[in-house]
């Protein structure tokens, strides 16, 4: 009876919550991208909307990991990458453990900070994975690549692990392959996620055929994604005239929705360059409301201040994104997070806030490309990339307080 009770209480919390774990996810190897290099992309989904990046020193490798802005940050990691230039991430399946009792749950944060601090390879996490002591305590889709060229996800439950390697044509004969909730492995029409894959699918595919295998496309046609994959309906089209009047939208099985916290995206290196040139895009923040950073391990503990966590275990990004949401999100009683104002986002007038912070992103992907250009190929110079840290928390800073009024603090 007592089980019953809790399970009773999970759906009904589901209810009232909204799926807060659908993440959607992606990788593609670097046999097919423009220029060799792999990309492991997370569009996260929490009930801890405060996210925040950190640099770990505390491993075989140093390592950036994006982590909830709470105490369990010294533990768990939810996406990163480490100076070898191994990177993971995951989504929780809901699928790989069907019909078993274990208790040990919830370890999938811990799984990727152990992996981030030992792993240079694939070969190392799988290792990693059949040597842990079971039950894992997970029920997942690990997304792993490296500088070796491997790129892979790993659909995990208690006791194994099936991969799924990116390189195989007869697995991913387009070179990537997406992964919301539920594991292709698990059981059938088990988990969750299915309307958000067909989005990202539609978007991914749409980006190889029109060859926009690109960091900042990427990011706008999954994490801004406003189509629909079921109902077809397209929040970007019959815009309303201004910001001027509410006009609320249901906002349900999108890729970005109410739960959605923060976005990492990191392009490794080509076989044969410094694993140092590995970088990330984050948002660490609502990403209909923040605006993407670069990152480089190599630059040591200088990351930029708008993303990394403060003494309040905050990010002055994510806060301010926050205070934006607000406004797409005005009704905070019964249901009211389901809905989004989407006059406030995106109108015929422009002076929505995602089209007033798109020149403020674009400013930023422009200037980090010249900063990337002036750099030998595969080769990182740190003081130029503290120097461009310099002026993105400047400029970041300064776009907020004069389109926005709002000061990071």
């Amino acid at each position: 009876m007592r089980r019953l009770f809790a399970i009773v209480l999970l759906l009904a919390v589901a209810g009232v919550t909204g799926d807060i774990w659908a993440c959607t996810t992606f990788i593609i190897s670097g046999k097919y991208t423009p220029d060799g290099k792999p990309i492991l992309y997370k569009h996260r989904d929490t009930d801890t909307l405060d996210n925040a990046l950190v640099l770990f020193t505390d491993g075989k490798y140093d390592y950036i990991g994006l982590v909830n802005s709470e105490e369990s940050w010294k533990k768990e990691v939810w996406g990163g990458y480490n100076s070898a230039g191994f990177a993971i991430m995951n989504t929780a399946a809901y699928n790989n453990n069907t019909g078993d009792t274990t208790q040990f749950t919830d370890q999938e944060g811990v799984v990727m900070n152990l992996a981030l601090q030992s792993c240079a390879t694939l070969a190392d996490f799988e290792k990693m994975l059949s040597d842990m002591p079971k039950p894992l305590g997970v029920d997942a889709n690990f997304g792993v690549i490296d500088a070796y060229g491997g790129a892979a996800y790993y659909e995990t439950g208690n006791y194994g692990f099936k991969k799924i390697d990116a390189n195989d044509p007869a697995l991913a004969p387009n070179g990537y392959l997406i992964r919301t909730n539920y594991s292709f492995t698990g059981t059938v029409d088990g988990g969750g996620g299915y309307i958000r894959y067909a989005a990202a699918s539609e978007a991914l595919n749409m980006a190889a055929a029109q060859k926009k295998i690109e960091p900042q496309y990427l990011l706008n046609c999954i994490s801004r994604n406003l189509n629909h994959s079921l109902t077809k309906v397209n929040l970007g089209t019959n815009l309303a005239p201004d910001n001027n009047s509410a006009e609320f939208r249901s906002f349900e099985d999108f890729i970005p929705r109410y739960s959605s916290a923060s976005v990492i995206m990191v392009v490794g290196t080509a076989k044969g360059d410094d694993p140092s040139a590995t970088m990330a895009w984050v948002v660490a923040g609502f990403p209909l409301t923040a605006v993407a950073v670069p990152v480089w391990i190599s630059a040591g503990k200088n990351m930029p201040w708008v993303v990394s966590m403060k003494d309040n275990m905050h990010s002055p990004l994510c806060d301010a994104a926050m205070m934006l949401k607000g406004q797409l999100f005005p009704i905070t009683r019964g249901s009211g997070y389901k809905y989004i104002n989407v006059a406030a986002l995106i109108n015929a007038d422009k002076t929505g806030i995602l089209q007033k912070l798109e020149p403020v992103e674009d400013e930023i992907f422009r200037k980090t490309a010249e900063l990337m250009h002036s750099m030998p190929e595969g080769k990182i110079q740190n003081e130029k990339i503290r120097e461009h840290y310099k002026w993105i928390d400047s400029y970041i800073i300064q776009s907020y307080r004069e389109i926005f009024g709002i000061e990071m603090k």
